[in-house]
């Protein structure tokens, strides 16, 4: 990927993780099932670092 494609994915990753943590909060709040949007998280952020390492080295 170069450096353009790179910096796209991640603003997605991050647009998507912004979006996951609001719809958590908005479960957290009627005590629905979260776990889930938890796990979402967590691979968003693995996904972000990588993105992020890999720019590095673009």
């Amino acid at each position: 990927m170069n450096k353009q494609a790179l910096e796209a994915k991640l603003d997605e990753l991050k647009s998507d993780y912004v979006r996951i943590q609001s719809d958590m909060d908005k479960l957290e709040y009627v005590r629905g099932r979260v776990s889930s949007a938890e796990e979402q998280l967590i691979r968003l952020e693995k996904e972000i670092a990588d993105t992020r390492e890999k720019l590095d080295e673009a």
